[in-house]
């Protein structure tokens, strides 16, 4: 008969007081959106020559998109497996979409779109969505699909309609918004596929509303969703040298260090929500809030490149979607990488 006094039945009592203390974030984090939603409420009563309405309005238009991403994460949360990994497929056609659409595309380039859009988008998440360890790891096809068949692909589709002009700009477009869009963003779900282990061997889990990893992937989002919201601050608080100013004046050194510190510590002080310990918490945190930073910055040189002010519109007086999920695609794949090498017992 199985010792229900062993390993099992404590990994169990220990997956219960996770998902305890993550159910508890959870609360605490929808609860800090309702007072903000609040005060950004009362502030709009305020007379116009008491406070800025612009920053007002900047406020308000950021806890709106925080509620949607977060009633988003928890909606996928709430489906189960399946349905979050297809909720992130669509994320990804729609940040694909916008992505393209920066700039016109000629006829030789319609069939590599369709196969894009229609073929290695889907099964891209269809790979990390059959991939549930230990039963089934499809981590060696969805690791190499896009970056070795996708992107040799593309440029030989394209070639064969015969059509050179701006042949390398056009084929490096469509790679680039494959890449950025739907590679990187499907490594957020793919956390849901690891088997974790402390760094003291022992297994971790944490089961969310039936979720397995959910904690960590909400813990993710968390810090990224963090690290904008306080190098914004920073900036706003601190901000005298701006890094790039053609290609963000917001973006100042200030505000990157202050952000990266205040994520850091906000990672450090959550780390009983994730399998590591509170140094560690720390470092892959602020691993999460540079790499995100990064994100932010690319996706800004490639607006301005393009000449556009934003990706396109999510909600009233908001960016698009794309420029609401550029530092988590950045982010993504590092910290599945890194958690997987050092926390996954199939690394």
């Amino acid at each position: 008969m199985t010792d229900w006094t062993g390993p099992a039945l404590r990994l169990f009592a220990q997956s219960q007081v996770i998902s305890t203390r993550i159910y508890w974030l959870l609360g605490v984090v929808i609860g800090v959106l309702v007072i903000a939603y609040v005060i950004g409420w009362l502030l709009k009563r305020y007379p116009e020559s008491s406070l800025n309405p612009a920053l007002i309005e900047r406020f308000n238009n950021r806890i709106r998109v925080l509620w949607l991403m977060c009633a988003i994460l928890v909606a996928g949360f709430l489906l189960g497996r399946t349905p979050t990994v297809v909720l992130f497929g669509l994320i990804s056609f729609w940040a694909l979409r916008e992505f393209i659409t920066m700039t016109p595309t000629r006829r030789g380039d319609h069939r590599a779109l369709f196969w894009v859009f229609f073929v290695f988008t889907p099964a891209q998440y269809v790979l990390v969505g059959l991939s549930q360890s230990p039963n089934i790891d499809l981590y060696g096809l969805y690791s190499v699909a896009i970056p070795v068949y996708a992107f040799l692909y593309i440029p030989a589709r394209i070639a064969f309609w015969g059509d050179h002009k701006r042949f390398l700009e056009r084929s490096a477009k469509i790679q680039a918004g494959l890449f950025i869009c739907v590679y990187c963003l499907s490594y957020a779900p793919a956390l849901l596929n690891l088997e974790l282990v402390t760094s003291k061997g022992e297994r971790w889990r944490d089961v969310v509303f039936h979720l397995p990893n959910a904690g960590l992937l909400f813990y993710f989002f968390l810090i990224v969703q963090l690290e904008d919201v306080l190098q914004s601050v920073w900036s706003r608080l601190a901000g005298r040298r701006v890094i790039a100013p053609a290609i963000n004046a917001s973006r100042t050194w200030e505000g990157f260090m202050g952000g990266v510190a205040s994520a850091t510590l906000i990672g450090a002080l959550l780390w009983w929500a994730t399998p590591f310990r509170p140094w560690e918490a720390a470092c892959m945190s602020m691993i999460i809030a540079v790499t995100g930073f990064a994100g932010s910055m690319v996706m800004s040189a490639i607006k301005r490149d393009r000449g556009v002010a934003d990706y396109g519109t999510l909600v009233q007086g908001h960016a698009g979607v794309l420029d609401r999920i550029d530092s988590i695609c950045f982010a993504a794949p590092v910290f599945f990488h890194l958690t997987r090498y050092f926390f996954s017992d199939v690394s």
